[in-house]
């Protein structure tokens, strides 16, 4: 019941958010999760539902036994790690947000990078065939399977959001992105497939908010929000001097790099001209040779977070799950009842427009505004 009720406060932590962006007026909530340092305990969260997707999920679809009543439950914690990511996803815009994360930040850049080599390695379409008529573990495994993938979308964003604070980032971040995960080939792995679009009968279809679509002829060569966080991401971990200092330009990395030429078409760079830098340093790297990165730190932070919660839970895992099964997966028919009723209230449109935050108004004539001060990102005004 605890865990239930953290899910239900992240679940409309996570509402707020949209709608507080939707309006421009996330300032509240960032400072919020600032100033009682929530973001560790929310990449902390992350982190234990994903470990218990890897390591208690499938052990209890494989379970004789377990027959149960409503995959209700099992779809929240499901669920749960989708709210995590999206609610990061809206905040971790903010530096100050980034900053907080303090040293649970190299937990989510290691968590990122094992959802892009996911993103990097599914099929070009992120489909894959299943039986025409689903039983329960195998419809709650595909769930999982489609919201693996809409999650991994999520976790890009967010590594892009975390690149754009290169400058302020601990030197151990740095490190792990560029030579630990080597970050930027990976990223070129991702402009390569491009796993959010395909070709099915002939049509190009493309993944965006949350579906997938066909794309007109005409919108083809549009770039689309997806492509845009991993050039933008690439943008930052390559034009960066404290990143060019540190990243290995080996024969294998500068390979990989310069397949980036092939891409970076005028069409393209017409759409983020910020990308003529890197055509640039893309031409200046095929003719030279960088020199070796600066071996200068010897201490180095590492994640904590996941390596914690594996060694604790060693040998226990099946333990685990039966005890789940028990105790918390196969809940009585009022239990049901009172866990469907908390997730109605949740969604409800009353709820809804409580988390709403108040439009905003001109601070000269108090009338609703649409212009926010680039400055301070504040105040608003009804004109210039």
């Amino acid at each position: 019941r605890r865990w239930l009720r953290q899910h239900d406060c992240v679940e409309k932590l996570n509402m707020h958010a949209i709608l507080s962006a939707s309006t421009g007026q996330e300032q509240l909530l960032t400072e919020l999760l600032v100033t009682y340092a929530k973001v560790p305990v929310l990449i902390g969260e992350l982190i234990s539902v994903e470990i218990w997707k890897h390591k208690i999920f499938p052990v209890l679809c494989r379970l004789e036994d377990f027959k149960p009543r409503s995959t209700f439950p099992i779809y929240v914690v499901l669920h749960h790690e989708a709210s995590i990511i999206n609610l990061l996803e809206t905040v971790f815009f903010y530096k100050e947000i980034c900053e907080s994360a303090e040293d649970s930040i190299l937990d989510l850049i290691d968590y990122c990078h094992r959802k892009l080599t996911l993103l990097a390695g599914r099929s070009a379409n992120g489909q894959t065939v299943t039986p025409a008529v689903l039983v329960p573990p195998q419809e709650l495994q595909k769930q999982a399977e489609k919201m693996e993938f809409e999650i991994s979308l999520k976790a890009l964003s967010v590594l892009r959001f975390i690149t754009d604070q290169v400058e302020s980032l601990p030197l151990s971040a740095l490190t792990r992105m560029l030579n630990t995960h080597n970050l930027p080939c990976l990223l070129v792995e991702l402009v390569e497939h491009c796993p959010w679009s395909c070709r099915e009968a002939g049509k190009l279809k493309k993944f965006e908010n949350g579906v997938w679509h066909v794309v007109p002829p005409e919108d083809e060569v549009k770039m689309t929000k997806l492509d845009g966080q991993v050039w933008l991401a690439l943008l930052n971990l390559l034009l960066s001097p404290e990143c060019q200092r540190k990243y290995h330009f080996d024969g294998f990395n500068k390979s990989q790099l310069l397949k980036l030429r092939a891409f970076l078409t005028d069409v393209l760079v017409d759409q983020l001209p910020n990308l003529v830098e890197m055509q640039r340093f893309l031409s200046h790297l095929a003719v030279t040779e960088p020199a070796s990165p600066k071996k200068d730190l010897v201490l180095e932070q590492v994640p904590v977070i996941w390596d914690h919660i594996l060694k604790k839970n060693a040998g226990k895992w099946e333990a685990i799950a039966k005890h789940q099964v028990k105790r918390v997966f196969s809940p009585t028919e009022e239990e049901l009842k009172l866990q469907a009723c908390r997730w109605a209230q949740t969604y409800s449109l009353d709820m809804m427009e409580a988390l709403a935050p108040d439009k905003p108004r001109c601070r000269v004539c108090g009338v609703e505004a649409a212009k926010r001060c680039s400055r301070c990102r504040n105040e608003w005004y009804c004109t210039r």
